[in-house]
């Protein structure tokens, strides 16, 4: 089995700390963080992530916006999007699903649980 890769993008250091360590020890994947949507794409394009874990909530450049920068470029349109988000309605979700992104997981999440709620979505179990 490779190892996946997994782009963190949120402006809290916190949440990307919790996520890595998480994420790395849980799972044994690597994780590479940004703390801007502007830097989430461009490492998104330089490191080819299996899959982004997106803050909805940033300065600048919000979740939604750097979503749809990233369906536009060619070179990451097909890397699946987990939005992070503290606000999530039923509504929401089926937006965010008709936009194309993978799934949603609410703020503040179950640091143990993160992998696995990952790997559930993008159907990564049966690796």
């Amino acid at each position: 089995m490779t190892k996946k890769r997994i782009l963190v993008v949120d402006n809290e250091q916190y949440i990307q700390e919790v996520a890595k360590i998480c994420l790395e020890t849980v799972a044994g994947w690597e994780v590479v963080t940004a703390n801007s949507g502007m830097e989430g794409i461009s490492k998104a394009q330089e490191c080819q992530p299996d899959v982004i874990l997106l803050d909805v909530m940033m300065p600048d450049m919000d979740g939604i916006s750097t979503f749809e920068k990233l369906q536009e470029n060619p070179a990451t349109k097909a890397i699946p999007v987990i939005l992070l988000t503290a606000k999530i309605q039923a509504a929401d979700r089926r937006r965010y699903a008709q936009m194309g992104i993978a799934t949603a997981i609410a703020k503040p999440f179950n640091p143990l649980e993160l992998a696995g709620q990952i790997a559930t979505a993008l159907n990564w179990n049966g690796e």
